[in-house]
């Protein structure tokens, strides 16, 4: 009897033990207590033929010197998410009391189905795990692939100039869709070509970044456009403004062209940054149509811009931003802004020559030219043209030759040749952005041929002069 009592006694006494040892363990319940882990996000970027699955491991370490207890693991997404986790060999969507040693860490792995062929996926799937530690939330953001198509991921870390990442350039196919998540970047002597009919979808903030000495090509054709859009297809997000961020043709870089584009939904269309060293312009864009940014539709800063045959549409604060100066020729171009999605005061369009730095001091940009023929500016407001000069010095060199405006600017000043002030340019559907003229225009056959030179169509492709003279804006009644 007692030879039996014996190990049982030690197996209590080794429990006690380690019981009083555990307890005497601290436990860290410092509110400011930080998880760290080995990725933030968990790229799914396997794009399967078929249904399939795949597993990414990822740690979560504990950085303090005591134990530390994460009172719950939970999948945002819960039961409906395409992910699952598994977290130290259990499975499930919701964990609690999960206990990390002192420096030490867990693995946790994260899974996701998909069926890349199913066109009703979003074409990026996401979802995150949230950890609750001490009351402090963290999470972890899991993205995968929903369709099939060429994704473009930040794989390349932040840098002190630049956020995560990924580099483009090349020709890109237009075989399938291709979506930019996070920053895209055309690197400095890289080209990136865009061939007609290709389909560019946006994650929310991504931004399309043509670097220093990085050149974009868009080549559009009629019927045959590149379309720039957001990746939210569902109904609700179709068409709703402030999807993604922006084409971004940065300070420096060079010989930008873009023809036959769609771009919409986003925060702004194109901005283009100031001038380089390339005696080109920085961006010659034609017959493209930007339309329904939260933001504005172009933007423009000390920069050279050709323009012709473009529709600049409606807008949540602008249709055009010429600022900082620069040098810019826009020809049968329509700018109209009818935005009705909340109130707009702001103007269609803005010219402006200076900016207030960081020290508070006026720096002065010459507007060395801003030239606008057979172009029409009109818009929902009662004045849509701001002339924003410095009050003191500065080139400030604007030209409306031959242009509809609507404005309250008095157009027998220098600086506007034969135009028409506040009168209907009569567009078919403001609210579709369809700024096609009807038949009661006045735009019609009041351009100047001379101004429209080699413009020998329209941004639909018809003959540009029918009738006794062109027609302003970027359509051509036929």
């Amino acid at each position: 009897m007692i030879k039996k009592i014996i190990p049982v006694l030690v197996l209590a006494m080794l429990v006690l033990a380690f019981v009083r040892c555990r307890k005497d363990e601290q436990v860290n319940n410092d509110p400011n207590l930080k998880l760290e882990f080995s990725a933030d996000t968990i790229y799914f970027d396997t794009v399967f033929a078929t249904v399939g699955s795949i597993t990414i491991p990822f740690k979560v370490y504990n950085p303090s010197n005591d134990y530390i207890n994460i009172s719950s693991v939970n999948l945002a997404g819960n039961t409906s998410s395409n992910f699952r986790i598994n977290v130290n060999g259990m499975s499930g969507t919701q964990f609690s009391n999960i206990e990390i040693a002192p420096k030490d860490s867990i693995f946790i792995f994260a899974e996701v189905t998909v069926d890349p062929g199913n066109v009703n996926n979003p074409f990026v799937i996401e979802d995150s795990i949230v950890f609750i530690t001490n009351g402090n939330q963290q999470k972890v953001s899991l993205v995968a692939w929903g369709q099939d198509a060429y994704f473009h991921y930040p794989d390349h870390p932040e840098t002190a100039y630049l956020p995560a990442y990924s580099l483009i350039s090349g020709n890109w196919p237009n075989d399938k869709p291709h979506v930019i998540y996070g920053y895209a970047v055309v690197d400095e002597d890289c080209t990136l070509v865009v061939s007609a009919g290709t389909q560019i979808y946006m994650h929310n903030d991504a931004v399309l970044w043509v670097y220093d000495g990085g050149t974009l090509k868009m080549y559009g054709a009629l019927n045959n456009e590149i379309t720039v859009q957001g990746d939210r297809l569902d109904d609700y997000y179709r068409d709703l403004p402030g999807m993604w961020g922006k084409i971004w043709l940065s300070a420096g870089s060079i010989d930008n062209e873009i023809d036959y584009a769609i771009i919409k939904n986003g925060r702004i269309g194109i901005h283009v940054d100031t001038l380089g060293a390339s005696p080109n312009p920085t961006l010659t864009i034609s017959n493209t149509k930007i339309e329904n940014m939260s933001t504005a539709a172009f933007v423009a800063q000390g920069s050279y811009v050709k323009a012709g045959n473009c529709v600049f549409g409606s807008s949540g604060l602008y249709s055009v931003v010429l600022n900082i100066g620069g040098n810019y020729d826009f020809r049968h171009c329509t700018i109209a802004n009818y935005w009705s999605q909340s109130t707009r005061n702001t103007p269609a369009l803005v010219l402006n020559n200076y900016y207030k730095d960081v020290y508070g001091v006026y720096q002065i940009r010459d507007l060395t030219n801003a030239y606008f023929g057979n172009c029409i500016i009109y818009g929902a407001n009662g004045d849509e043209v701001l002339l924003d000069a410095y009050s003191s010095g500065g080139v400030f060199n604007f030209t409306f030759d031959h242009c509809l405006l609507r404005t309250t600017l008095s157009i027998t000043q220098a600086g506007f040749i034969t135009c028409l002030k506040n009168v209907s340019p009569a567009f078919i559907n403001t609210e579709t952005h369809d700024f096609s003229i009807a038949a009661s225009s006045s735009a019609i056959d009041r351009g100047d041929a001379a101004v429209t030179g080699t413009i020998l169509t329209d941004i639909l492709g018809n003959t540009r002069i029918v009738g006794l003279a062109p027609d302003l804006g970027a359509y051509e009644k036929q």
